[in-house]
């Protein structure tokens, strides 16, 4: 990755936090633009010009909600890296912001050392999208198929929405179906940060891919392996 200032598009309605985290943000050496509500986030981002690296938004905000933003730019095709942070620490909570299209979710209080730590993760994950060649043919499992190209998945004939984070973890999953990969394993290839056998982020995403590829009762693929980690396969 070049050397260039990374650019972040800021999204806090706390002011103490929104000041104090933009100043930490320019400290570990990127360019921050911070604004104070979705509405303005949304016409920063909409503006001509190079998109920013990463974006952070804060869930709970007024005029337009962090979740909001989210759907709005991915609905318009926009992949740029989404971060959320909220108060909410429920796991329904979690599944929302992943719902929405983001890529990561911390919760508040965070530590500074691991929010840059995720933001380095989702930076250095979209930049080797940019430029890895990729395997163009499909990976099936029974009745699911990855499209890598297109980054299209469906099970049957129904298409299935995932976000960035979501397709990637699929991916890794399905390419090793009958392999168990433990959780560092996948924190590693997903995150490019192993958080630790205390996060809660991995049971989260494996939890929402199985709401969506198990839609309309259809067999379970993703399979836990207690102690250990995950595995993909057909029982059919």
């Amino acid at each position: 990755m070049s050397e260039r200032q990374l650019h972040v598009v800021m999204a806090e309605d706390d002011r103490a936090v929104r000041e104090s985290l933009s100043r930490a943000m320019t400290l570990e050496g990127y360019r921050v633009d911070a604004v104070a509500d979705g509405a303005k986030a949304l016409e920063l981002l909409r503006q001509g010009g190079a998109a920013p690296d990463v974006v952070v938004l804060d869930v709970s905000m007024p005029i337009v909600d962090g979740l909001t933003v989210c759907r709005v730019l991915r609905s318009e095709g926009n992949r740029v890296p989404i971060l959320m942070l909220t108060a909410r620490t429920e796991p329904s909570d979690r599944i929302a912001g992943l719902d929405a299209g983001a890529d990561d979710y911390v919760p508040k209080p965070f530590d500074l050392g691991e929010l840059f730590a995720r933001l380095r993760a989702l930076v250095r994950r979209a930049h080797i999208d940019e430029v890895a060649v990729v395997d163009d043919a499909p990976v099936m499992l029974d009745d699911l198929v990855i499209e890598p190209a297109g980054r299209r998945v469906r099970r049957g004939d129904h298409d299935l929405e995932l976000s960035k984070t979501e397709f990637d973890l699929l991916e890794l999953l399905v390419r090793n179906a009958g392999i168990v990969l433990d959780h560092s394993t996948i924190y590693e290839r997903i995150w490019n940060y192993d958080f630790g056998p205390d996060s809660k982020n991995l049971a989260v995403y494996i939890g929402y891919l199985r709401r969506k590829t198990e839609e309309g009762n259809r067999p379970r693929l993703i399979h836990t392996v207690r102690g250990v980690g995950y595995t993909a396969r057909s029982d059919g």
